[in-house]
């Protein structure tokens, strides 16, 4: 007479002594977590790989049509229909509990042949993560294109522009959104780098050196939508990937912290360049006058976390050589995928609804001598002087008409024939008009021509360009995303077919 076999976990064949409460608190259960919000890449995997397995003829038919029959119910039913149980291990054993409460283990079991724990999940944090980039992308989609929209409406808004905060030159508020459009175009560019290395398909190079089993790699690779293998068996759960994934996102980070500060500074009462939208503003429970930008405030506090997450994801493998695998896994990566898509959200509503004091912007170009450079252009190549030479005599006559209160505008021929005597000992007999005129702050922009300057040419090209890049990212992403649809499409034929009755 036989004797049914034991339900032994899988830890208990081997170990002689359950997992210790404390272990499964501090280690297992949050383990399980965060697989947990994996959930549907597990299922994916698990199909994936079931279908390969009776194509190949590994797995038989009604087998594999049973095990996929539970997959499907299971996937349907979602997380909240899994009794977990975290003394059995990771979502990968809950689900092969299920297959084995249901078929029995001589059947369910037979899911995890020709493969292993560590290509397993890798396989699914690479499909999550991968997902999680196009989110990503797809939020820094939406700010650069509000940022084009507002570079627009502002391609010919005169601003100061800074160095060591101070007023340098004029500048056009156009191109500085744009500035930040190049910037983040840069991101996205790093973010798809990073994603070509993310999307390579990691099952089948089982634990480490790969299996007997006549496994096609190929196939799960389409069925899953990778654009390729990790092809050494030996790298299989190597995860810096992840490592640069993450630098991406905290370079995200640190141009979105850049912005805010920007109209952070710039929305004070002493600049007063613009102001961010009561609708992401705060007040004071004590100063009844107080309109404070909280949500640029929130994004600056946001970026301060993200400038260590290249560092704790590097750390995460340090010292552990490539043969203790036990920790090539980022959980950090899920939080640093939250807070990009989460600011990314935030800084586009709030550059959408900003207000742009244009009045305000224009006074304070004019008003402290940030001409002054062209003026001395104007020195050099109409009086046949160095520019070390031009730049001394119009230094002397800023400080001197700063001296005796006189505005740019009001700037003579006589005060700039003085400071050019004191200097370089002789007067350079430019009327007062040709003085005034180079002191211009509308002037000063239509005279700028070289490439990516800020001379309405060029702004207006660099605009009409950007458009074209924003469309080809927008293009791109797309078309990624109708691919792996596409996959998922085919993933599902291949279930269906092996599922059919009598298929």
């Amino acid at each position: 007479m036989s004797v049914a076999a034991p339900d032994l976990m899988l830890a208990e064949a081997r170990l002689a002594r359950p997992p210790a409460e404390l272990f499964l608190r501090l280690s297992q259960a949050p383990g399980l977590g965060r697989e947990l919000r994996h959930f549907r890449q597990f299922l994916a995997v698990d199909k994936a790989h079931t279908a390969m397995l009776v194509e190949q003829g590994i797995l038989a038919r009604a087998h594999g049509r049973a095990i996929l029959d539970v997959l499907v119910e299971i996937e349907t039913e979602g997380p909240a229909g899994l009794a977990v149980d975290a003394h059995r291990g990771s979502l990968l054993l809950q689900v092969e509990a299920r297959l084995a409460e249901r078929l029995g283990e001589a059947v369910g079991g037979r899911m995890h042949t020709g493969r292993s724990r560590i290509d397993q999940g890798a396989t699914v944090r690479r499909l999550f993560k991968r997902g999680r980039m196009l989110d990503a992308m797809a939020r820094l989609l939406a700010l650069e294109t509000t940022l084009l929209a507002q570079a627009g409406r502002h391609r010919r808004t005169l601003m100061p522009g800074y160095t060591h905060l101070q007023h340098a030159q004029p500048w056009v508020f156009g191109h500085y959104l744009h500035s930040f459009f190049v910037k983040f175009r840069e991101d996205f560019d790093r973010l798809t780098e990073s994603y070509r290395r993310v999307n390579r398909n990691p099952l089948g190079t089982v634990g480490l050196s790969g299996t007997s089993w006549p496994l096609d790699r190929e196939r799960t690779t389409a069925l899953l939508g990778f654009s390729g293998l990790v092809e050494n068996s030996k790298l299989g759960r190597e995860a810096y990937y992840a490592a640069e994934a993450a630098t991406a996102l905290a370079f995200v980070m640190a141009d979105l912290n850049d912005l805010a500060c920007d109209l952070h500074l710039w929305s004070s009462h002493e600049f007063g360049l613009v102001e961010s939208d009561d609708a992401f503003c705060g007040t004071s429970s004590i100063f009844p006058q107080k309109k404070n930008p909280a949500a640029l405030e929130t994004i600056k506090k946001a970026a301060g976390g993200a400038t260590q997450w290249p560092a704790e994801a590097l750390a995460t493998f340090r010292g552990e050589g490539t043969g203790d695998q036990a920790i090539r896994e980022l959980s950090m990566i899920d939080r640093a995928f939250d807070t990009v898509c989460d600011m990314l959200e935030l800084a586009e509503a709030v550059v959408a609804t900003l207000i742009v004091h244009e009045g305000r912007m224009r006074e304070l170009a004019q008003a402290n001598w940030s001409t002054a450079s062209n003026l001395a252009d104007v020195l050099v190549r109409d009086r046949g002087l160095s520019y070390r030479q031009s730049h001394h005599v119009v230094g002397r006559l800023v400080r001197t008409c700063l001296e005796q209160g006189v505005r740019p505008e009001a700037a003579t021929g006589a005060l700039l024939d003085r400071a050019a005597a004191e200097t370089i000992g002789r007067g350079l007999d430019l009327d007062d008009a040709a003085v005034r005129d180079a002191l211009d702050a509308d002037r000063f922009v239509a005279t700028r021509i070289t490439t990516g300057s800020i001379g309405p040419a060029e702004v207006d090209r660099m605009l009409t360009e950007a458009a074209g890049e924003r469309d080809a990212m927008a293009g791109w992403l797309a078309a990624e995303r109708g691919r792996l649809a596409a996959a998922d499409r085919a993933l599902a034929a291949a279930v269906a077919a092996i599922r059919e009755v009598g298929g």
